[in-house]
């Protein structure tokens, strides 16, 4: 039998986004381009042990938020912040499987660039967001926000968190799933990442809080 999408070369492999079978050629070409792939395909993992890490040399610079100085001390010192953040993304993909990376990045490029105004400025704004999708990932991280300086607060009597660390957190994560995404159009390397962090989905936040490691020295 032929493929299902060329139609010339033979078949060989099961593809479960086409439901059909396909060649190795077209399942590689086509691959989170136009199939969209689900998480545990077997030449899908295959495929990602095999690919180098996205190198940042070839995004437009501004989408990297160069003037964002992010050092080892501010990862060292702001390692549940970063957790909660992540978690947060790892939320909305368990409760969206539909979300690629382009959503998650997206989200936080957009919530970045009004925490980087805000820091500059002062002011309070936000990016419209027409995709629902995107904008739900966007309150689920804003939320994480709120709920640590709270629980910072619950723990220490005051919140000691910044806008300017919040956005440094926010920028990290950004190019860390510039790295961890194929780039192409329904890729979820960078979704599948943050949700293989939380394997437990426990809350990130309140047991920092409550181990009382959430205080910065």
């Amino acid at each position: 039998m032929s493929c299902a999408i060329c139609g010339i070369r033979k078949e060989k492999r099961f593809c479960p986004a086409a439901h059909d079978r396909l060649c190795p050629k077209c399942c590689g070409e086509q691959r989170e381009v136009t199939l969209d792939c689900p998480s545990d395909c077997t030449y899908l993992r295959q495929a990602r042990e095999h690919e180098k890490p996205r190198s940042l040399e070839g995004l437009d610079v501004a989408e990297l938020f160069p003037a964002v100085e992010i050092g080892d001390q501010f990862l060292y010192e702001h390692e549940h912040l970063l957790m909660g953040l992540s978690f947060a993304l790892s939320k909305s993909v368990r409760s969206d499987r539909n979300l690629h990376d382009r959503a998650l990045l997206s989200a936080l490029s957009t919530l970045a660039k009004s925490y980087e105004t805000l820091v500059n400025s002062g002011l309070h704004y936000e990016a419209p967001l027409q995709n629902p999708a995107q904008q739900a990932v966007v309150a689920e991280l804003q939320t994480m926000v709120k709920e640590f300086r709270e629980a910072e607060l619950k723990h220490t009597g005051y919140s000691r968190l910044r806008d300017s660390e919040v956005l440094q957190a926010l920028v990290f994560l950004l190019r860390m799933g510039f790295t961890r995404t194929s780039g192409r159009p329904k890729a979820r390397g960078f979704a599948d990442f943050v949700v293989s962090q939380f394997p437990n989905q426990e809350p990130i936040v309140a047991n920092a809080a409550e181990a009382g490691s959430i205080i910065m020295p």
